[in-house]
């Protein structure tokens, strides 16, 4: 009976104002979450876990140790799947973010890319950015992941100065950009020994990632993996 009352009530929410899909806006169905059914169907998937020493983890060769690392779909600056970036970062839907997670996990399981993984990790937040914004969106796509893996999310790291955006630099501005950026909490002797996955939003210089990931190697015995939501189309 309080099933049947919440479906009602969903579907009277969704008429009085109804909820519509990010990427093409059509109405989403009542039994679709943030994405209908056919663009999450044509997500422009990169299936780089699927492929050894994919192009991910080629960009990364020679910078810092990495066990493996993948995206889950393609990001292309002002195309239709960009607007889900956009949502989660922007306009106050991280639930989206740690949604489509859960779903990378699930979809990515023939694969094994996760088998193995202790933790979870994400890339934070100043602290200026995050009153400004509210959440970090790279946290919830984190617990979205170690939700789906019944794994730990930990804080293993800490924004230590802000940052200037990077949307207009080019390669080596975001480096110096990012430089001294990061620090590990202070206390980082749970995390020695283990497999930790490092995640973020969108891979496009890997800068921010290559910082992170080398903080974390510096933890004794550690091995890291990276996972982004989306990747830009990489060289």
């Amino acid at each position: 009976m309080l099933k049947t009352i919440k479906h009602w009530l969903k579907a009277a929410a969704d008429v009085a104002m109804p909820r519509v899909c990010p990427v093409c806006h059509h109405a989403l169905g009542h039994d679709e979450q943030w994405l209908c059914r056919e663009c999450l169907y044509k997500l422009p998937r990169t299936h780089y876990e699927e492929v050894d020493f994919n192009t991910m983890e080629q960009h990364f060769a020679g910078k810092v140790p990495i066990e493996r690392a993948t995206a889950y779909f393609f990001y292309e600056k002002g195309a239709p799947y960009s607007s889900i970036l956009h949502d989660i970062k922007y306009h106050g839907v991280p639930a989206m973010g740690r949604w489509l997670t859960a779903r990378a996990v699930h979809d990515m399981a023939p694969s094994l890319f996760f088998d193995g993984i202790n933790m979870v990790t994400a890339v934070p937040l100043h602290r200026s950015k995050l009153a400004q914004r509210g959440y970090n969106q790279s946290e919830y796509l984190a617990r979205g992941i170690a939700d789906a893996l019944g794994i730990p999310y930990v804080e293993a790291l800490k924004a230590i100065r802000p940052h200037s955006t990077q949307t207009h630099k080019g390669a080596m501005e975001r480096w110096q950009n990012i430089q001294g950026n990061y620090s590990l909490k202070k206390d980082t002797s749970l995390l020695a020994g283990k497999h930790i996955l490092l995640v973020d939003d969108v891979i496009t210089t890997g800068a921010t990632l290559t910082a992170c990931a080398s903080l974390l190697k510096s933890i004794p015995n550690t091995t890291v993996s990276l996972f982004t939501l989306a990747a830009a189309r990489l060289e």
